[in-house]
């Protein structure tokens, strides 16, 4: 995969043009389009990885790990999931279906409720 494929990979995902990609980085509109063809120069691809949150080792294809330290969980996060998985941990395949089902229902709820102040009750 070249390092245009990889930034349109990404692009996508993010559900960003390549075109819209560059406005964002006050970047020509063909620059990217460019390198099917050119390799970037590396203060361009810096600005891409960072718009991208990814690194200049993935689109260059040094590695086939887009994520960066910023998509780590954090310690709020990593919490959650211990408490998920230490729930969980002893269900079956069906049960854990359920679970995650109604745990994202619950997600629902709570989303709703966030967005209407007369429903909490102190």
């Amino acid at each position: 995969m070249t390092t245009f494929n990889r930034i349109q990979l990404l692009a996508k995902q993010q559900g960003k043009s390549l075109k819209q990609l560059a406005r964002e980085l006050n970047f020509g509109e063909s620059t990217i389009y460019k390198w099917k063809t050119q390799s970037p120069k590396m203060e361009y691809l810096i600005k891409v990885a960072e718009k991208l949150n990814t690194t200049t080792d993935f689109l260059l294809g040094k590695t086939d790990n887009p994520n960066t330290k910023e998509t780590l969980l954090n310690e709020e996060e990593n919490d959650l999931l211990a408490a998920f998985r230490l729930e969980s941990e002893d269900l079956t395949d069906e049960e854990k279906k359920k679970f995650n089902n109604s745990l994202k229902g619950m997600m629902k709820v709570a989303r709703g409720l966030l967005n209407d102040d007369s429903k909490w009750k102190e």
